[in-house]
């Protein structure tokens, strides 16, 4: 994990004045940030690149990372101390967190989970991305190919090919 101060998570304002975002970031990347064996000099700058620009996420993010957290409590694999400090960091971060649904609707994700053969939960970070026109940063191998079969750039570590960190 690592301490930084930087401005809060936001929720989109739907009436206009959002925080700047320059790319939709997935729970994978995310939690990349939090276990050191998920880590790579990609993922730190991806983090840092978040820390200075900014980024977007889907409602259904917090729910994803949380989870996660909760299940490597059970496992042993963090404490709830380190838990903790992960989410409170994570609130510091400039991250646009779009609302669940805007005039949009959820149609658009059954389309696009038709189409690409991905879950809804992934459909939810290609759509963002996509509607947003940002690039979509992901350890996924099916969504990283969603994406860049729907004209979405895709940034961040290839899977299986993660480079280790620079200590």
């Amino acid at each position: 994990m690592w301490p930084r101060e930087t401005s809060s998570t936001k929720v989109v304002d739907e009436g206009g004045g959002a925080p700047r975002a320059v790319i939709v970031i997935d729970a994978s990347v995310t939690l990349a940030w939090c276990f050191s064996d998920e880590a790579s000099q990609s993922t730190d700058q991806l983090l840092d690149a978040v820390s200075a620009d900014g980024a977007m996420v889907p409602a259904l993010w917090i729910y994803e990372v949380t989870n996660v957290l909760a299940s490597a409590e059970r496992r042993d694999r963090i404490t709830p101390a380190d838990a903790g400090a992960f989410l409170d960091d994570l609130r510091h971060l400039p991250i646009v967190v779009e609302p669940a649904f805007g005039d949009w609707g959820p149609a658009n994700l059954v389309a696009l989970a038709r189409q690409h053969g991905l879950t809804a939960y992934d459909c939810a970070y290609l759509d963002v991305a996509a509607r947003h026109g940002l690039p979509l940063a992901t350890q996924d191998r099916t969504l990283r190919s969603a994406a860049q079969s729907a004209g979405v750039t895709v940034v961040g570590p290839e899977p299986g090919r993660l480079s280790p960190r620079a200590e």
